[in-house]
């Protein structure tokens, strides 16, 4: 019990620093995206658009392709990785939107739109990324159902890169990114407790009689 408590209290601080450091956007924020928009001026931007792009795809595709598989080969285990998978994103996707609308932090390309220009999308406020939240979701609770270190790699590899898109397109600040990350890989490691404290195995105790 003691290691679960711990890791959930640790998440919890990690955020809570994040919205207390982060809420007015420093200035290493603020350099950092206008040396990228200097960047992209002279690079396409193409490659950075697909992959924010591919958050959805690959968020959804991953757990309906595990599902899919499990049904045709009689898995348990796969569907069962499909359903978890499934609902780290869930609750990733709850506590992003709270955060969003509790701090309600602008968009760089609204607070510096003349050195920040927009290049994908974003509406909704910027702390913390949306995107980035669910790509490390969807890659944390993909390691946890099989930690490989084959699966690790492509998916934090993605995920990762997912999460430099959305500043290199101008719609998110570093810190909007870090703390995505940590509500995506927390949210997932959430999930992996409940189901513990979900199933946990009833402790029968045997009593015996003295005769």
């Amino acid at each position: 019990m003691k290691l679960p408590l711990r890791t959930l209290s640790l998440f919890s601080l990690s955020l809570l620093w994040q919205l207390g450091g982060y809420a007015q956007a420093p200035a290493f924020d603020k350099s950092t995206l206008v040396e990228m928009a200097e960047h992209r001026k002279h690079e396409p931007l193409e490659f950075n658009q697909f992959i924010s792009n591919s958050t959805n795809w690959v968020s959804l595709g991953i757990p309906a392709g595990l599902f899919i598989g499990g049904q045709i080969g009689n898995d348990k285990n796969m569907k069962r990785a499909a359903w978890n998978i499934s609902k780290s994103i869930i609750i990733s996707t709850g506590i992003t939107a709270a955060v969003k609308f509790s701090v309600n932090r602008s968009r760089p390309f609204q607070d510096y739109p003349s050195d920040i220009p927009k290049a994908g999308a974003g509406g909704s406020p910027s702390f913390p990324s949306g995107h980035t939240s669910q790509a490390f979701a969807t890659a944390t609770a993909l390691y946890l159902e099989y930690p490989k270190w084959y699966v690790a790699v492509p998916a934090f590899g993605w995920a990762s890169t997912v999460a430099y898109s959305r500043m290199y397109l101008g719609v998110h600040y570093p810190s909007d990114v870090l703390a995505g990350a940590l509500v995506g890989s927390g949210s997932a490691l959430l999930n992996r407790q409940l189901n513990h404290w979900v199933h946990k195995p009833h402790q029968h105790v045997v009593h015996t009689a003295s005769f």
